[in-house]
């Protein structure tokens, strides 16, 4: 079949099916069944028979709203390509924002001479510590997470890249580090319980609960990712979260209220909406 064709007919199905991005994901799976890129796409010509049949099995199951990475098997991250599949959070665009945030303060240590500690609570796939440790090399970045299958697929992810990955709850976890961090950052669950049928279907069937719901206001996780900071940060260190866009105001809130912070501050995604706050240990 024809590769025009082929991307009419399932963008069409995809489209049916409510996908937000039809042709987009579309395309995406045809390059990854031809092993190519998109732009490779319009090279391609004429798709074989088998390769067509494979094509449409994808299609079925994205339209059955499969998330399209875990079909390809990797999700892109700022410059990287992340192995990604069932048990472990699908790194989304919007936290890309907070790893350009945490580089930054990780990069001016440097400059200055220093050579930072950070640390990434909640990792998951490990895209947050690995985009600092590619960035930022000589960095010392340790990792922690608490699902079992997410923790895998972090060790997948760090394999070679010289971040100390630990398996256990955030709350626990780096008290040799206690006092000694330049830098904690963090994805962690923030949707409320009671919002769980507004959550979109690929996150609320296949991304991990442990991933994304943190108690009756969204802020459980918030309030421990205050706490071990406090814990882990050298005076005047930072510490970015990552949040839902209606808490913007109760996410900074919840470091207000400690009376150990300063320069609480809250940042805008590339859609204009809350996405993650920062503040600096005080104490």
């Amino acid at each position: 079949m024809l590769t025009r064709r082929l991307l009419a007919d399932a963008g069409a199905r995809l489209a049916e099916a409510g996908v937000a991005s039809p042709e987009h994901d579309a395309a995406e799976l045809l390059a990854h069944v031809l092993g190519t890129s998109r732009p490779g796409l319009v090279l391609a010509g004429e798709v074989a028979e088998e390769q067509a049949a494979a094509y449409h099995l994808l299609v079925d199951r994205r339209a059955a709203r499969e998330p399209l990475q875990h079909l390809t098997g990797s999700a892109a991250f700022r410059y990287l390509e992340l192995a990604v599949g069932p048990g472990v959070f699908v790194p989304r665009p919007e936290t890309e924002l907070l790893a350009g945030w945490a580089v930054e303060q990780a990069h001016a240590l440097v400059v200055a001479g220093r050579l930072p500690t950070v640390v990434d609570l909640c990792t998951g796939s490990g895209a947050l510590a690995l985009s600092i440790a590619t960035e930022v090399p000589a960095a010392r970045v340790h990792a922690v997470e608490l699902g079992d299958p997410a923790v895998e697929w972090a060790a997948k992810n760090l394999a070679g890249s010289g971040v100390d990955l630990r398996h256990g709850d955030m709350a626990e976890a780096f008290h040799d580090l206690d006092g000694a961090v330049d830098v904690v950052v963090c994805n962690p669950p923030y949707i409320p319980l009671d919002a769980y049928e507004s959550v979109e279907v690929e996150a609320r069937e296949h991304d991990p609960a442990l991933a994304l719901f943190s108690g009756d206001d969204g802020l459980v996780a918030m309030r421990v990712v205050e706490e071990v900071a406090a814990r882990l940060l050298r005076r005047s260190g930072t510490v970015g979260v990552e949040h839902a866009d209606v808490q913007g105001d109760s996410a900074p809130s919840v470091f207000v209220a400690a009376g150990r912070w300063s320069d609480v501050r809250d940042h805008l995604d590339l859609a204009g909406r809350p996405r993650f706050t920062t503040a600096r240990l005080a104490r």
